[in-house]
């Protein structure tokens, strides 16, 4: 049995232990602990994508206890691939992180090796209580980073963030209490196969436990109603923060996903919940396209993208149909760098504008302001969805793997927002300057940070045919759920 399956976990857990216990004033070698753990699971999650490529579905079984009694950590193309954009998103974040961001308050790179922690357990575990667990770890982490640099605003929507969540957590907790009730079990695939014999009133309760899940994935995922708490939190963390909890939603997501591809795609509770969530997606996206065009600052302009996105993703991901599914994978690897990338672009912009900041007032002339604007050009054509780059070619196969006029016209206006919301800060921005000022010039390090995301953009525009069809065999795993109950349960199910 490879072991490798465990060391995304493992490695940035002994690494923020190993942090928390470094001396403080030891900056550089903080920083090097960190980016070597970043570089590793990088390397890991690469190792693991090549693992899964072929289709193989490893299970890990902790203290070699089988399931359903025993822990199980289960890798398929589907955790693979949200393995892999995890690191690729975390390394550079880091990386901008190194430049000075870091020393703006205590534990830092501890709190984001346990942020990679919980993140990776979430994709990694085949157990809805240890997802509960997982949840858990990234949430308490993401606190932390979510205060980290302190100040009245951050505070505030810290404060929002954590409250909500709590709730949250109260009730994932109800859920797998009635789940356990109900089935007995709450290992995922055990829980896929009782699920469908059950009936009466303990089916009831089952169906009261699964909403009460998707309004707690909901919440993690930012889906409405359960949206206002993020573009505060994003738009006031610092820039590397903002960047790495760009897949924070997506974990939401991938719970969704999961959970409904394995128990709720065929038999008596097929489709539960499919017509409510459509409808909660197609709301966040047009809700998400009216936030971007009030926003007045940059972050949280960036902060409403990441909501849009998610109802783009969810509303073809509750479709039903699995054409759908390939294309809402290549597009959300393509949104969550893209966004990840703005939130960096965010600051440099605010640190060249001095007390401007990334509001959309005129300002003075930016350092190095020809460089970070061809930048914008490009991650605005992206964001947005304009040809020829990758935004385009995603927003494109979803409109051909979604033939619903509403979802069309959501889509395509929700794109018409965002140009129009990019536009009128970039012109804000670049253009409306009042003069000289004595802002920051953007360092090499940042900007190397920023160009590791944005090469996202000419990757998948280069090699979007192979990207597509990765992403389509990633669908097409998922949509075979007994490929999964095989593997963890055996002759069991």
């Amino acid at each position: 049995m490879s072991h490798w399956i465990i060391a995304p976990i493992l490695i940035p857990a002994l690494a923020g232990m190993l942090l928390l216990l470094e001396v403080r004033e030891w900056h550089r070698l903080r920083r090097i602990t960190g980016l070597l753990s970043a570089s590793a699971l990088l390397a890991v999650a690469v190792l693991l994508w090549e693992q899964a490529a072929d289709g193989t579905i490893t299970v890990y079984q902790l203290g070699n206890w089988a399931a359903p009694f025993g822990i199980v950590l289960v890798l398929d193309r589907l955790t693979a691939l949200m393995l892999l954009l995890t690191a690729v998103l975390a390394f550079p974040a880091l990386l901008y992180a190194c430049r000075g961001d870091d020393r703006k308050g205590a534990n830092f790179h501890g709190l984001f090796q346990f942020q990679l922690m919980g993140i990776n357990g979430a994709f990694l575990t085949g157990d809805l209580f240890n997802l509960f667990v997982f949840f858990e770890v990234l949430l308490i982490a993401s606190y932390g980073l979510a205060l980290h640099g302190r100040g009245p605003a951050r505070v505030k929507a810290g404060l929002h963030y954590v409250a909500l969540n709590l709730v949250g957590s109260a009730l994932f907790l109800i859920g797998l209490g009635l789940i356990y009730g109900t089935t007995g079990t709450l290992n995922m695939a055990d829980f896929a196969v009782k699920a469908q014999a059950v009936t009466g009133m303990d089916q009831a309760l089952l169906k009261v436990a699964v909403l009460l899940l998707w309004a707690v994935f909901g919440l993690k995922a930012a889906l409405f109603p359960l949206y206002f708490w993020l573009p505060a939190t994003y738009a006031n963390a610092t820039a590397p923060v903002a960047a790495l909890f760009a897949i924070m939603t997506k974990v939401g997501l991938y719970a969704i996903v999961r959970v409904y591809a394995l128990a709720f795609a065929d038999g008596p509770l097929a489709g539960l919940g499919q017509q409510g969530l459509w409808a909660l997606a197609l709301t966040t996206l047009a809700l998400a396209g009216i936030g971007v065009l009030g926003a007045r600052r940059l972050g949280t302009l960036v902060a409403y993208l990441v909501i849009m996105s998610v109802g783009t993703l969810l509303a073809a991901l509750t479709f039903g149909q699995l054409s759908a599914a390939g294309p809402a994978l290549y597009y959300l690897v393509h949104s969550t760098l893209i966004c990840g990338a703005l939130f960096l672009l965010a600051d440099l912009v605010a640190r060249g504008r001095g007390e401007a900041g990334d509001r959309f007032v005129a300002g003075p002339v930016i350092p190095a302001g020809g460089v970070l604007a061809g930048l914008y050009f490009m991650a605005a054509i992206a964001v947005v969805g304009l040809p020829p780059l990758s935004g385009f070619i995603g927003k494109v196969a979803l409109l051909k793997a979604v033939p619903v006029p509403l979802y069309w016209v959501l889509l395509l206006l929700a794109g018409l927002c965002g140009l129009i919301g990019m536009s009128r800060a970039g012109s804000s921005m670049f253009w409306r300057t009042t003069g000289p000022g004595e802002g920051v010039r953007p360092g090499r390090q940042r900007l190397l940070a920023l160009l590791v995301l944005l090469a996202v953009v000419p990757a998948l525009t280069l090699w979007a045919e192979p990207a597509m069809q990765a992403a389509g065999q990633v669908a097409g795993q998922l949509a075979q759920p007994q490929l999964y109950i095989q593997a963890v349960l055996g002759g069991q199910s």
